[in-house]
């Protein structure tokens, strides 16, 4: 088997007496699909957060390639490959689509702070055109991002995360704010789009019928705690986790993993 290309060991983070992340031990395949689990204030996000440099852990340590990247800064993490979208759309709502693009492009490129005028080299322009064609938001390429429904403005969020060509994507609630009928649609775009790109992904999600059809794998927190880590079908049948994350009123289906 291949080294993973993210191995987290015993990481923890306290908040004064706040306990939000206890002995995490995880590792990561290539081109692996995990879905994160848990109630409001189970951890997820503080797990996140901890991965991506948002948050430096109290202690542990956090592995990427086999290189130790705990406590680095956010951006010194996504330059090493590893990127994230947010809960709420990260997008520049008075600039179009394509200068969206083109400015995360940007900054995934600039040394320093970052040049956030739009870089209108025609290869650039060819590689966001790219982008767009594949998350299928090609048809607004010249609108203003206010212009996008709310599934619209998070395609564009996790293309613009995905123009620095990560190795490993974070999506925190990718379904977030979007409607029951737009959910599954909208991740069969991005989930398709990543697989092309052959990306680890860990996505925190809510919604179990979306963990079940996508991913390949389950983590489920409680209390800081990663409580289950087992393929969806076993994970989401587990009696700690329906106990504590799910309720046991929901029934998988037999199969779970990809659609």
């Amino acid at each position: 088997m291949p080294p993973p290309i993210l191995d987290v060991r015993n990481l923890h983070k306290n908040f004064g007496a706040v306990t939000a992340a206890s002995n995490i031990n995880v590792s990561f395949a290539p081109g692996e699909t995990v879905g994160i689990i848990g109630a409001n204030g189970a951890g997820k996000t503080t797990f996140v957060n901890m991965i991506t440099g948002y948050l430096k852990p109290t202690r542990g340590a956090i592995l990427y390639r086999s290189r130790e990247i705990t406590g680095f800064p956010p951006r010194s993490i996504a330059r090493l490959g590893i990127c994230r979208s947010f809960q709420v759309s990260q997008v520049f709502v008075s600039l179009s689509v394509l200068e969206n693009l083109l400015t995360a492009v940007a900054i995934a490129q600039s040394p320093g702070l970052g040049m956030l005028r739009p870089l209108r080299r025609p290869e650039l322009i060819e590689r966001a055109e790219q982008i767009m064609e594949r998350y299928r938001i090609a048809a607004y390429r010249d609108h203003l991002a206010s212009d996008l429904s709310q599934g619209g403005r998070k395609l564009l969020d996790i293309a613009m995360a995905v123009v620095g060509q990560p190795k490993v994507l974070l999506l925190d609630e990718p379904t977030s704010g979007i409607s029951t009928e737009e959910k599954q649609p909208l991740m069969d775009v991005v989930m398709e789009a990543l697989k092309q790109d052959e990306l680890t992904v860990l996505f925190v999600e809510h919604d179990m019928e979306i963990v079940e059809r996508y991913v390949d794998r389950v983590l489920a927190f409680y209390q800081g705690e990663i409580i289950c880590d087992a393929p969806p079908a076993e994970a989401l049948r587990d009696p700690k986790v329906q106990e504590f994350v799910i309720g046991a009123e929901y029934q998988p289906e037999s199969g779970g993993g990809h659609a």
